[in-house]
């Protein structure tokens, strides 16, 4: 698989450093960091885009759902994404203690860093069987409009991880290999970049074609299971070029696959099944049943 983006006589390599990227914005009084406003930007994004998308007829919530939904999910996110961190990636943060002249709960120095992609899919998961139970809504048909903005999330995600130099990949000679600050003088692939383009850019051009340009929004369940299938074929994929955590690289050498890749799998099957699920189902009218517009 590496060899996909092997390239005949390497050039010379690209310096992160010489991009003259810088920590965040500065604000006088803080730094907004890249990271943060990617996930500030992409949960506005699904506001938005949802809120859009409910005005089409058959909709399965109307917007006072819509608001405690990103209310919820948010939360998801952040809790889902550290706790799934810790779980899958770093245990020892559930017990560790750290600090000057008082004690801090390591777990919870998420300005750190340390965030898992599948501990935030299950926070928002937890948080719109919530919202859905509480609502009364159909699950599968929440799931499938939120579905369709998360890959602007994770694609602004991924661009944030590349401007702060970070998660870069493996050691490579393609072209336009870079040398990361932290990864020694080695060449690496820009696996954020890879990243950002097959879970992001790509899935979110998939996702809001098939929303607007098709009837699949009338087949509860089958945007959400393409969506998952999709974006667990793009995270196994990516792991290729990315560099393995440095306390998990014994795992890829002993099974051939990163510790990302074995939690992905459960995904794609997943994602199969609902959308097999989906598509055994005859689709709804277009001028289903919706909630009453608060």
């Amino acid at each position: 698989m590496l060899s996909l983006l092997a390239a005949t006589g390497a050039a010379d390599p690209i310096y992160w450093a010489d991009l003259g990227f810088t920590e965040g914005i500065d604000l006088g009084f803080f730094t907004l960091r890249f990271y943060s406003l990617a996930y500030l930007l992409g949960v506005l994004f699904a506001y938005w885009h949802v809120t859009k998308m409910i005005k089409q007829p058959g909709a399965p919530m109307a917007q006072r759902h819509v608001d405690d939904l990103f209310f919820y999910c948010t939360l998801g996110v952040i809790l889902g994404g550290r706790l799934g961190y810790a779980a899958f990636y770093r245990p020892e943060l559930f017990t560790s203690f750290s600090g000057e002249g008082f004690v801090s709960w390591d777990l919870l120095r998420l300005w750190d860093g340390g965030m898992s992609f599948h501990g935030g899919l299950l926070g928002v998961m937890v948080a719109m069987m919530w919202v859905s139970w509480r609502g009364k809504l159909s699950f599968l048909r929440v799931t499938d409009y939120v579905s369709v903005g998360v890959p602007m999330g994770m694609m602004l995600g991924r661009l944030a991880n590349f401007t702060n130099g970070e998660l870069w990949g493996r050691a490579t000679d393609v072209s336009w290999g870079m040398i990361f600050p932290g990864g020694g003088d080695v060449v690496r692939h820009p696996s954020q970049l890879y990243q950002a383009g097959l879970e992001g850019l790509l899935l979110l051009i998939v996702m809001t074609l098939l929303f607007w340009k098709t009837g699949a929004r009338f087949r509860p369940g089958l945007l959400t299971g393409i969506f998952v299938t999709g974006i667990s074929a793009a995270r196994f994929i990516n792991e290729f070029f990315r560099e393995p955590d440095q306390h998990l690289a014994d795992r890829v050498i002993e099974t051939g696959l990163s510790q990302g890749q074995w939690l992905t799998i459960p995904l794609i099957v997943l994602g199969l099944a609902v959308i097999v699920y989906a598509l055994r189902k005859a689709p709804l009218g277009s001028g289903g049943k919706s909630p009453a517009r608060a």
